[in-house]
């Protein structure tokens, strides 16, 4: 037999209102069987209550001298022979027994409590228990009584037990056969009804309890593979109605679809990072392949190579290494944007005079390209809160990309205008834009147009985050006649 720690919650409840069912049931049994007895002692005493009057009335048992002997004998004889369930006994005004008909060993009291004859005389609710002379010490039985007056001058009291020996002893063989026996089979039948029927009820209300737990345990056995499987037996739990199994059906569908949305981002995050290790491993291995060869040549070729080759060769080696440097410095950026490590220490400045800081940076390589850089600034353009120098990276990112992908002759251009409470910064050239295949990955993952033409590199994941960071995104936007126009916001 399994434990009580391992009952599923039905059998629990099961258990619980059996125990419980069988409580009420033994319970009422008992409240019906006191209600009974009193209901029956009240009766027999309402029925009886002038015996012990007509008995006084009846028959001279006192006279001025004392006890009429011989007709207190001719009345216990008669009531013996008549009715043996009573019990009368003659009562002085004290309450001591001055007369009564019990055999030898039988009697273990010698008086009676008066307090009870005097309620029922003053008509007090029935039933009315007094002391039974026979009984054990604190046993009371319902009676009949009477005062006994001889020339108008109280002389004690009738006292009847209605309840006597004879018939309790009858009253308990007749319940231990009869009554009893009766009482609990109709208990047990109205237990196991009751069982039944409430075994039933419960199995009807923990139904769907069972179902979303079976969901639950597919989902634990299966992984999150299974919550496709497991979504429909959710979704109706969940739409029945009101109630708390209801609420946690919905509660746990709404878990399931965030797990189930997490595990599809971590999907494409963990192929977003096997893609970002290919393309950083191709876009390393060009550089490096061309800087050891190049070096290669100058180690084996140092006293062949004309003065003006040689030099042409270390020039483009170290171009080549100053790739690799600017690619390994933007993984370590990246890394510590994605980690956490860079905060942004937001401060308020004017972006117009950011944007003229870096239009000035790039004016040389613009002219060696004999390009043009443009900025359209709108009047009245309020301040922004943002990190300084992270804002600056993300307009040196966007038009170092530029310059570089500008044909000569070519315009870039960066836009300046009111959104709302803050600035729309748009950055714009005339080079050939983002390939259609690139543009829905260009700002997750390093992508390399197979042409050879435009792609999207670490400095714009760099650009993206930094965004993040400030609450705002960036955005490729389709316009004509332009190549690339990217957009974001500042407040």
């Amino acid at each position: 037999m399994r434990p009580l720690s391992r009952w599923s919650l039905s059998h629990r409840l099961s258990a619980v209102f059996a125990l419980l069912l069988l409580a009420c049931c033994g319970a009422s049994a008992w409240l019906q069987m006191a209600a009974s007895g009193r209901y029956e002692q009240e009766v027999t005493q309402r029925l009886s209550g002038g015996l012990a009057a007509h008995i006084a009335g009846s028959a001279e048992l006192m006279r001025s001298d004392g006890l009429n002997q011989a007709a207190v004998k001719a009345l216990f004889d008669q009531l013996m022979a008549v009715n043996p369930s009573v019990e009368v006994y003659l009562l002085d005004p004290e309450g001591r027994i001055v007369a009564q008909a019990a055999p030898p060993g039988h009697l273990r009291r010698d008086r009676v409590d008066l307090e009870p004859v005097r309620q029922l005389l003053a008509g007090a609710p029935l039933p009315v228990l007094g002391d039974d002379p026979r009984g054990e010490v604190g046993e009371r039985k319902i009676f009949s009584v009477a005062p006994m007056e001889v020339n108008e001058r109280d002389t004690g009291y009738v006292y009847v037990v209605l309840s006597g020996e004879e018939r309790e002893a009858l009253v308990a063989n007749a319940a231990a056969s009869n009554v009893l026996r009766t009482m609990l089979w109709s208990m047990a039948l109205v237990a196991s009804l009751g069982l039944l029927a409430g075994l039933a009820a419960f199995r009807l209300i923990t139904r769907p309890l069972r179902e979303l737990t079976g969901a639950v345990q597919q989902v634990d056995a299966d992984g999150v593979a299974s919550l496709q499987q497991a979504a429909p037996a959710i979704d109706r739990l969940a739409n029945e109605g009101g109630g708390e199994i209801a609420t946690l059906g919905r509660a746990f569908r709404q878990m399931t679809q965030r797990i189930a949305d997490q595990w599809r981002e971590l999907a494409a995050q963990d192929q977003q990072r096997r893609e970002l290790f290919a393309n950083i491993s191709h876009d390393l291995r060009t550089p490096l392949t061309s800087l050891h060869g190049y070096l290669e040549t100058l180690l084996m070729k140092a006293d062949m190579l004309e003065p003006a080759e040689r030099r042409r060769y270390l020039e483009i080696a170290l171009g080549q290494s100053r790739k690799v440097g600017r690619l390994a410095q933007e993984l370590f950026e990246l890394a510590r944007l994605e980690y956490g490590v860079l905060k942004p220490e937001k401060e308020s400045f004017a972006l117009p005079d950011l944007v003229q800081d870096v239009l000035q940076k790039f004016e040389l390589a613009a002219e060696a390209r004999r390009q043009r850089l443009v900025a359209e600034i709108a009047p009245g353009l309020p301040a922004v809160t943002a990190d300084l120098g992270m804002i600056e990276r993300v307009l040196t990112n966007l038009l170092d990309n530029a310059i570089r992908h500008t044909p000569e002759g070519g315009e870039i251009a960066v836009y300046l205008a009111r959104d709302g409470a803050g600035v729309r910064v748009e950055v714009s050239d005339t080079g050939p834009g983002i390939p259609q295949e690139l543009r829905p990955v260009i700002f997750t993952r390093p992508a390399f147009a197979s042409s050879g033409d435009r792609g999207g590199g670490l400095g714009l994941m760099i650009v993206r985050r930094i965004l993040q960071l400030h609450g705002s995104d960036i955005r490729l936007v389709p316009r004509s006649g332009r190549g690339a126009v990217f957009s974001f916001e500042l407040e």
